[in-house]
């Protein structure tokens, strides 16, 4: 029998979930804040929150010296390219291992998750080099592979945990009824593990649009996405605050859009499964 819950009980943790909720979100609404002072009011001390002039100067700075639509549209290329290709490649992974009982499946998933725990300076010199030897450093397609393997073992374990809670007679009944392979994950197992590949895609989505290790090592001009663009305005000079948080407000606009109206998705693909 289910424990009944206090109206005092629900005010605290609604209180709570909402500090906790302020609390994460401080830093980014403070960029945005930031982005709209003047460069003196940026570092003032004691700093000021609310009660300073508004200015879009640091906007009109930003969109006169850099070509933002260019790192725009090389970010949506490489992130929504890499997502893209590892769902490709991580949804016959995660359906055999899910669903072809193997004593190893275990163990190569926590081999596969092991690969997580390397430093990526660690091999930043030899993928350096296989860029320069294959032409694609500085290039989408080099970041688009580079992105994809480094976020494969979370695409396949969030894959292969969504497809543990799908009943396999299922699957074995569409055999019966003459299924090929192909058309037993493409017309049966997709359709039904839709909102754990949704909250999947969004989620590598979000990790591949804000990578910045890689990608200001492996581009320079050519393929540089939105974490370069906001890296540009570190000069050696020092820091301009105001501006550069208007950067960062330009390139974390896009992501927090599409988080807020996909929000109710990603919720319910990262819950999918947990009520029986």
């Amino acid at each position: 029998m289910a424990r009944a819950v206090t109206q005092q009980r629900k005010l605290i943790n609604t209180a709570l979930a909402w500090g906790i909720g302020l609390l994460i979100f401080f830093p980014i609404l403070w960029t945005i804040l930031t982005s709209f002072k003047t460069e003196a009011t940026a570092i003032a001390d004691p700093p000021v929150f609310l009660a300073f002039d508004w200015t879009l100067e640091n906007y009109e700075a930003v969109m006169e010296r850099s070509n933002y639509a260019k790192f725009l549209w090389n970010s949506i290329i490489i992130a929504g390219g890499s997502t893209i290709l590892g769902i490709i490649v991580a949804v016959p992974a995660a359906w055999s291992m899910a669903f072809v009982p193997s004593k190893r499946t275990k163990d190569i998933l926590l081999w596969m998750l092991s690969t997580k725990m390397l430093p990526a300076v660690g091999v930043l010199y030899p993928i350096y080099l296989i860029f320069i030897n294959l032409g694609i450093l500085d290039s989408r397609v080099g970041l688009v592979i580079v992105l994809m393997l480094m976020n494969l073992p979370i695409i396949v374990w969030m894959l292969y945990t969504y497809f543990r809670e799908i009943p396999g007679e299922i699957l074995e009944a569409a055999r019966m009824d003459g299924a090929s392979l192909k058309e037993e994950i493409l017309y049966v197992l997709t359709p039904m593990a839709i909102p754990g590949i949704a909250s999947t895609v969004l989620l590598n989505f979000i990790l591949a649009w804000n990578e910045a290790f890689w990608t200001l090592n492996l581009t320079a001009a050519n393929a540089a996405p939105l974490t370069a663009f906001i890296a540009s305005y570190s000069s050696p000079e020092g820091l301009f605050f105001a501006k550069l948080s208007a950067a960062s407000t330009m390139a974390i606009a896009p992501i927090l859009i599409l988080g807020w109206f996909s929000q109710k998705q990603l919720v319910s693909g990262l819950t999918f499964g947990a009520v029986k």
